[in-house]
């Protein structure tokens, strides 16, 4: 007897209970990932509390405060051991010099020994000068006396009055006032000294004269000399400015160029930003639309397809049901002739008769009830083919991406003539799927094209940052070489102008010093002149109170013959 046909495919409860062990595993597992970190946090807190408490307890507080008392009174001891060396340093030092000092006292060295040898000689030396000096002064104040007229005339005068009171000559007042002009000396004698002294006295006054007159013309040509000299200075300084404005002309002109041209390569950053922001603008526009695109023509795909598999999964579990019913009817068909068999030979064998009508009775209950089931599956297929589906579609992602990413690669190499012929070559498809080939070749191109314009554009900007970023250094460069140029030339006319003002400055000390030269050399003669005639009235009242001393002369030796 036949049995019962049961469906080959896994029931959905075991894939749902499958799925509810597997959502109940990882809630478990996330429950004990939460409980170990919940634990982790509690021991972590526990620790920090613990840690809080005993630092903050009164044991700790105790450690702290000994071990900062300990600290400090380790500070202070170290302070006063470095007190302590630094005195004994000091009275080291102080005893060590004066032992040195002592010692030089007593056995002096090598260098004191020689200075002192040079200082004796010095003071020998200072004293023999002034014994010379002395005895020059000495020498040259007879000279004086000798050589002076005044005193020769008062000492003949003297001579000649102790000849009167020896001799009891008579000589009249007269004789003696004109004694002077007949003294022992010749008159022609007296009256050549006298021109002499007349002369030397013109010629020292000539030469004065023309001293004070070379003076004047030295002076006249160094400030002829002085201010020609300004002259070309100030031509110089002169010429130098005017050169300096015709440079800083051309170059104020090169500023206002660069700064016209960095003003144009501002403008045209700003109209290439703009412009790169509508270009974005444009790129993401069509990439929306092509995504939009995109998708959809996956659900157009993922629609046809899943339609496809829908129809092919129903088809195929109608036609399974239909022939278990096939074989349920078959099976029927088979029993109820099988009873139709018993019942004509129930009076045969009776027992046997009623357990095969039994039996049969039994066997078409349960066909029924498989008979009923397998209708209530057709009638399921309706919902459980979705899921079938799913795990169908699930194995054609793949394959669909790589499908998508093949013609994606396909549209970017090929012109899109070449992929219609390859596209018809390949695969028939539909006027809807033609004209979204195209459309999305026509997309990429304009997307080809704004790619493009967007590079061009970025090199644009590129470039026109690059020359702004030049031009900027060449600003700047420009304004350091003017900042320097001018700090320069600031530089050179403060030191010209100290050079003229130290020349001024040095020609009038000049001036001053030779008038204060001139001053004490008049000051000087006058002085000497003074201290001459004082000595001379001194020597005369000292002449005149010591009155006349026959000089002894030494008898004459004869030469022994």
């Amino acid at each position: 007897m036949a049995l019962p046909t049961f469906s080959a495919h896994v029931p959905s409860r075991s894939r749902v209970l499958a799925g509810q062990l597997a959502r109940q595993r990882e809630q478990e597992v996330r429950w004990r990932q939460q409980w170990e970190l919940h634990a982790q946090y509690f021991r972590e807190q526990s620790v920090r509390s613990q840690r809080q408490a005993a630092w903050s307890s009164r044991h700790s507080y105790q450690q702290s405060m000994s071990a900062y008392h300990k600290q400090r009174v380790k500070e202070e001891k170290k302070a006063s051991l470095e007190q302590r060396r630094n005195r004994l340093r000091a009275m080291l030092q102080e005893e060590q010099t004066r032992l040195e000092a002592e010692l030089r006292e007593v056995v002096p060295d090598r260098s004191t020994l020689a200075s002192q040898l040079v200082q004796k000689t010095n003071e020998l030396r200072t004293a023999r000068e002034e014994r010379r000096k002395k005895l020059a002064q000495e020498l040259l104040r007879e000279h004086w006396k000798k050589n002076n007229p005044e005193l020769r005339e008062v000492a003949k005068f003297k001579l000649l009055m102790k000849k009167c009171q020896t001799s009891y000559l008579h000589v009249t007042v007269d004789e003696v006032i004109k004694w002077p002009q007949e003294s022992c000396d010749h008159p022609v004698e007296s009256a050549l000294h006298k021109d002499h002294v007349v002369g030397q006295w013109q010629e020292q006054i000539s030469d004065k004269t023309r001293q004070e007159v070379a003076q004047q013309e030295e002076k006249k040509r160094f400030e002829n000399e002085y201010e020609r000299t300004r002259k070309e200075a100030l031509e110089r300084m002169k010429q130098a400015e005017e050169k300096r404005k015709e440079e800083e002309h051309e170059r104020a002109e090169e500023l206002r160029k660069q700064m016209e041209e960095l003003k144009l390569r501002e403008k045209e950053a700003t109209r290439l930003k703009k412009e790169q922001e509508a270009l974005l603008i444009k790129q993401w526009e069509l990439e929306k639309i092509e995504e939009e695109r995109r998708e959809a023509e996956e659900r157009r795909k993922k629609s046809e397809m899943g339609h496809f598999l829908i129809r092919q999964y129903r088809a195929q579990l109608k036609r399974r049901a239909q022939r278990v019913q096939e074989e349920l009817e078959a099976d029927r068909k088979i029993l109820a002739a099988l009873l139709e068999g018993e019942q004509e030979d129930r009076r045969m064998e009776t027992e046997r008769r009623e357990r095969a009508i039994a039996d049969a009775a039994w066997m078409k209950h349960v066909i029924e009830e498989q008979l009923q089931l397998e209708r209530e599956r057709e009638a399921e297929f309706e919902i459980l083919h979705r899921e079938e589906a799913q795990h169908v579609w699930e194995k054609r992602e793949a394959q669909w991406e790589k499908e998508r990413k093949a013609r994606e690669r396909l549209m970017k190499e090929v012109n899109w003539f070449q992929i219609i012929i390859k596209l018809f070559m390949c695969v028939t498809k539909t006027k809807k799927q033609l004209s979204c080939l195209l459309l999305g070749k026509v997309l990429t191109g304009r997307q080809q094209q704004l790619e493009l314009k967007m590079q061009n554009n970025r090199k644009a900007q590129e470039e026109s940052l690059r020359r702004r970023e030049k031009l900027i250094q060449e600003l700047e460069l420009e304004r350091e070489l003017r900042r320097q140029e001018t700090e320069q030339e600031e530089g050179r006319k403060t030191a010209r102008m100290q050079e003229i003002n130290a020349q001024v400055e040095q020609q009038r000390q000049e001036q001053w010093e030779e008038q204060c030269r001139r001053e004490q050399q008049e000051e000087e003669d006058r002085e000497a002149l003074r201290i001459q005639e004082e000595e001379l009235r001194l020597e005369m009242q000292r002449m005149a109170k010591k009155g006349y001393q026959e000089k002894i002369h030494s008898r004459p030796r004869s030469a022994w013959t």
